[in-house]
């Protein structure tokens, strides 16, 4: 029996299946081949942005056996799982791609893997640079942790099968600080980029687009938020009247599959003066609805198809971060002084904490002003920062000095 769930989350068509029969299941991102182009292990194939509902009957027209049928069914509950759990769609559609992914260049269901089978993938036609490797192999053990704890038996009745993921100890992958040491420019250094770029804004191509980047690497550097987070503020999440300057709002990341968490991002006094600024003399000459309480703190320079067409008002979209690091990457190599190099947002996230550890702030605030759960998270922005422990170690015995000759009446 068939039952609608109106105004399911996450974008999921809200069809569920009894679970006694499973008869419905809803795939985010599969589409039979038949319809879509060549054949893949489940007779089904990947296309981004697509929902489809599959019935047994259809997996049986589309040639599939129980266990590809079955296959397309753990799928899915997997992701309406995680979906339970509150993890973003981005994420969702990440977590089982690498598992479709293996699965349709072997040709068999994921209970078939073997770790011989993920050695030879990675190694040969899957390899990839080592960041996104670890997090094929990650999601791939993940989504078998799910069938080991609900589908175990089922599967061993069925098909005669042990579940056992095929990421082991041998190849599971392990951070072991790849991403490299990221040095960022001087404090010097990124006054003289700003200034210059501030500069040229005037002898700019699209002023108005050009004025937008400069404002928000700025406030990226000033407040130290990613650029997945700065693209996704709304006029709306910037509060004025918060702190000594006005704070804002954004969707931090989160961790260890906790989904998003909200925080509470810095403007400070260089930060307030420029947004107000932008906000008062730019943001309004983009063509969306500055008024609509969705609108975009930095809005796209075009509006939504759907929107231009029938020429209806409402938010604009919102830039992407790539489109941002783009620009970014641009403006550093124009106006970077030397040595310069390559400049991207998050290497201004982590000039933002070494120039504010540098200039006397703690480390339990640079935490907080980056928005770290740990503290180990943020010594490793810090790993550049200028510090000299026999300078700091002097330094406290001239206090303590200090405070005995202080003291010297009270001692007894």
């Amino acid at each position: 029996m068939e039952t609608w769930i109106p105004g399911a989350s996450r974008g999921f068509d809200g069809l569920v299946a009894e679970s006694s029969t499973r008869r419905l299941s809803v795939v985010p991102a599969l589409v039979p081949a038949t319809e879509a182009g060549a054949p893949s292990a489940a007779g089904f194939e990947l296309e981004a942005g697509l929902a489809d509902v599959l019935t047994l009957d259809r997996r049986r027209a589309a040639g599939g056996g129980d266990e590809q049928a079955m296959f397309l069914d753990t799928v899915a509950e997997y992701q309406w799982a995680r979906d339970v759990a509150g993890l973003a769609p981005s994420t969702l559609e990440r977590l089982v791609g690498p598992v479709l992914e293996v699965c349709e260049h072997f040709e068999v269901v994921p209970w078939r893997l073997t770790a011989r089978d993920v050695d030879r993938y990675f190694a040969g036609p899957g390899r990839r640079s080592t960041s996104t490797v670890r997090r094929k192999l990650n999601a791939i053990d993940g989504y078998f942790v799910f069938l080991e704890q609900r589908y175990a038996g089922e599967l061993a009745r069925r098909f005669d099968v042990r579940v056992e993921s095929p990421v082991d100890r041998f190849n599971r992958p392990r951070h072991r600080g790849d991403f490299g040491l990221r040095v960022p420019p001087s404090r010097r250094a990124m006054r003289e980029f700003f200034a210059s770029w501030r500069a040229w804004l005037p002898q700019a191509r699209k002023p108005l687009v050009a004025c937008r980047d400069y404002v928000m690497a700025k406030i990226a550097y000033v407040s130290g938020v990613r650029a997945a987070e700065l693209c996704a503020v709304r006029l709306a999440d910037v509060h004025w009247e918060a702190g000594q300057w006005g704070r804002f709002v954004v969707q931090g990341k989160g961790a260890r599959g906790s989904g998003p968490r909200q925080r509470m991002a810095y403007l400070f006094a260089d930060g307030r003066s420029l947004l107000w600024w932008y906000v008062e003399e730019v943001r309004g000459l983009f063509p969306d609805d500055v008024e609509h309480p969705d609108a975009p703190l930095w809005p796209s320079e075009r509006l939504s198809p759907v929107a231009a067409s029938l020429g209806i008002d409402g938010p604009g979209l919102a830039l992407a971060p790539g489109t941002f690091g783009r620009a970014l990457k641009a403006a550093g190599e124009r106006f970077l002084p030397p040595p310069g190099g390559a400049l991207f947002p998050h290497l201004l996230r982590h000039a933002c904490a070494t120039h504010n550890y540098e200039a006397g702030m703690s480390l339990w605030e640079v935490q907080k002003l980056l928005g770290h759960e740990w503290t180990t998270t943020t010594v490793r922005y810090l790993a550049t920062a200028h510090a000299d422990p026999e300078q700091a170690a002097l330094a406290a015995s001239d206090r303590a000095v200090q405070r005995l000759q202080g003291n010297t009446g009270r001692l007894q």
